[in-house]
């Protein structure tokens, strides 16, 4: 049982680090990339939202209530990753983030649920003939959601060590970062199947 668990758990964390599939990766970077480690609370508050939405429409997508052309939801993905990183690069400097929970947390809460039917696919084929499907879901949300912690962790010290060793100021660190993914999600765009069937 608890063989069981780990696996599923893993699968979840390595799903989510695999480097061939790293357009959640970029939303998390541009997610947290604004922020430091005192705002620890608000970002986790986003990632939190995050979550939400994918396990939601990932809960939506298992039990077949929702059902979307895996076409439009590869688009759409780099399209939720463009979105903030541009809204990263207009307000940086301009404390945007540092707004009161709205549209921001809404937006993340909506983008995750794009995200989801992203993970709905992998999840099935982990879900296989199994009758459990809730706890399976459970099991592999939860191994996302420490892989999105590990992702955040990671972007906010190094956030830090350029900032304080390396005198980045914010802005310019929040304008680099946010325009590398920029770079990174247009061409994943173009080359969608989707704008192909067009």
């Amino acid at each position: 049982m608890l063989e069981n668990f780990w696996f599923n758990v893993e699968y979840g964390i390595n799903h989510l680090l695999d480097i061939n599939a790293y357009d959640h990766v970029l939303f998390l970077i541009v997610l947290t990339v604004p922020y430091m480690f005192k705002d620890w609370k608000r970002v986790f508050l986003l990632v939190s939202m995050f979550t939400l939405g994918h396990t939601l429409s990932l809960v939506l997508a298992s039990y077949d209530v929702v059902r979307i052309n895996a076409n439009i939801v590869e688009f759409l993905i780099p399209i939720t990753i463009l979105i903030v990183a541009l809204f990263n690069v207009f307000t940086s400097g301009k404390g945007a983030q540092k707004e009161k929970v709205g549209v921001l947390f809404l937006s993340t809460l909506f983008f995750g649920l794009i995200h989801g039917l992203g993970f709905a696919r992998e999840f099935k084929m982990l879900l296989g003939d199994s009758d459990s499907k809730l706890l399976l879901l459970l099991e592999f949300a939860l191994g996302i959601e420490i892989a999105q912690l590990i992702i955040v962790l990671v972007v906010l010290l190094i956030g830090y060590i350029v900032q304080t060793i390396f005198r980045f100021s914010k802005r310019d660190w929040i304008m680099v970062i946010s325009a590398i993914v920029v770079g990174l999600v247009i061409p994943m765009i173009l080359h969608s199947d989707f704008l192909k069937s067009i």
